[in-house]
Parts: structure tokens; sequence; C-alpha cells
């Protein structure tokens, strides 16, 4: 099991930036892909991106895609979800997630019933 602990939401004006960051324990973080997710009130849990176990691969929701930017530094086990441009229809809480399955294919992976741990979630309020 990977414990996950999300950090860096806030309040942030249209067209703004946040970076948020996600930090792991466990020496088996390094083997599995990790990926944001969205959950806006009254809405169901969203894809956000994922980002491969070795951070070669990236694969993004098209909502989100050319705006936000996912990184890992493994040596350091964190995550990392760099956001701009943002939207109001970006609020939401951000949670990151463990994969389920070891060096699988991040595109392949955009249910969260494919990620097994999860953090408490940081909130992302974007005004108009």
């Amino acid at each position: 099991q990977v414990q996950l602990v999300e950090s860096g939401g806030g309040l942030v004006q249209a067209g703004g930036s946040l970076r948020l960051s996600c930090a792991a324990s466990g020496r088996t973080f390094s083997q599995y892909n990790m990926a944001w997710f969205r959950q806006a009130p009254g809405k169901e849990r969203e894809f956000v991106g994922a980002v491969s176990w070795n951070g070669g691969r990236t694969y993004y929701a098209d909502s989100v895609k050319g705006r936000f930017t996912m990184s890992r530094d493994n040596a350091k086990n964190t995550v990392h979800l760099q956001m701009n441009s943002l939207k109001p229809e970006d609020t939401a809480v951000y949670y990151c997630a463990r994969d389920r399955v070891l060096f699988s294919n991040p595109a392949a992976r955009t249910s969260p019933g494919e990620y097994v741990d999860w953090g408490q979630g940081t909130q992302v309020t974007v005004s108009s």
C-alpha cells in the first residue's frame, strides 16, 4: 500500500495557475503509474491525467489537454500537476491515485476503479 498526500490547492482567478503536489510513501512507488482525478460537487470523479511509472509517458483528458502537465520525481516519491490557464469549470477537489497494475500503459488507465490508493484531496477553486 502507498500513502498519498496532496497539497498546493487554493483559490485562483480564471486564467491563473496552480501547481499541485502529491507526496507518496512506500518503496514501490516508482513501479506504478500515477494519476490525478477531480470531483466537483454533485458530479462523479473525473479522470484528469496519468503519468507512467518512469515518467516517460503522460495522458490527459481532453478537457485539460494543453493546459495541464503532469510530472514525477521517483527519487523524491512525488507527482506534480501543473495547471495553467485555469477556468471556473476546473473547480473541484483534486485527488492523486496509484495504479493497481505494475508498468501499465497510462492511456488505458482512466477509470477510478483502476486505482487502488488515494489521497485525501486538495480543493481547487477558480473564480471568474
